[in-house]
């Protein structure tokens, strides 16, 4: 029975092959997601290693966080373009979940983020959420968290206003197109408590800088983000 089914889906993946969520290639028989290429050679930014990175420095003197971290680095017509897109666009949400256990393995080496509590997603707007089903973001919060030992608080932070595409607007314009966007649905449950706050990419900062400013306002809170990559 064992090889029968074994020659099903090896017919099966000959007639409707499975391909890499980055590059596209066939997936071999022990593959999932990602070809083996992809799942060590994408670009790491190995920002786990370097307290002061790019994406730290974005929030120095616009938010008091503890760490802050991306995954890959982004470029236009790039592998994790592609990858980030399925993400978002074409139901691969699974894609989140394998790509937060990824990251989570480089975060737990690093011990501020082994003092991680919760694990809050950028939220979508309400109408964005039902169009897409799911959050991309709180995907990837669900594979950190399995790593991490943290929990996801997925319904803490609200988006409140719906708001127009940023990729046009200047850093300044995409601050104050996020300001008074986001509340804290139940702020005493993350009164002292060290908050990762996750994104899928990051470019200006001003959505999480936007989600941070809120968050902070909590009595005791630590702050940390988080992203799937960072687009230079």
């Amino acid at each position: 029975m064992q090889v029968l089914r074994a020659y099903l889906a090896d017919f099966t993946s000959l007639i409707f092959p499975q391909l890499c969520a980055a590059c596209s290639a066939s997936l071999m028989a022990n593959e999932d997601i990602l070809c083996t290429d992809c799942l060590y050679n994408l670009p790491f930014t190995n920002f786990h290693q370097q307290p002061d990175n790019i994406v730290a420095r974005q929030f120095w003197g616009r938010l008091n966080i503890e760490a802050a971290y991306a995954l890959y680095y982004f470029n236009k017509g790039s592998k994790v373009q592609n990858m980030v897109h399925h993400l978002k666009y074409n139901g691969m949400h699974q894609i989140g979940n394998l790509l937060g256990v990824i990251a989570a393995k480089q975060l737990i080496k690093n011990p501020v983020f082994s003092t991680v509590d919760y694990i809050i997603p950028v939220p979508l707007y309400k109408k964005r959420l039902k169009t897409r089903g799911y959050n991309q973001s709180a995907c990837f919060a669900e594979g950190l968290a399995a790593v991490l030992n943290a929990t996801v608080e997925a319904d803490n932070l609200i988006r409140v206003v719906a708001t127009r595409t940023q990729t046009h607007k200047s850093r300044f314009a995409r601050f104050q197109n996020m300001q008074e966007v986001f509340a804290i649905a139940r702020p005493k449950e993350l009164e002292d408590k060290h908050v990762l706050l996750v994104d899928d990419i990051i470019t200006t900062g001003s959505t999480l800088e936007a989600c941070g400013i809120e968050l902070l306002k909590i009595p005791g809170l630590k702050l940390s983000i988080a992203t799937i990559a960072y687009a230079e």
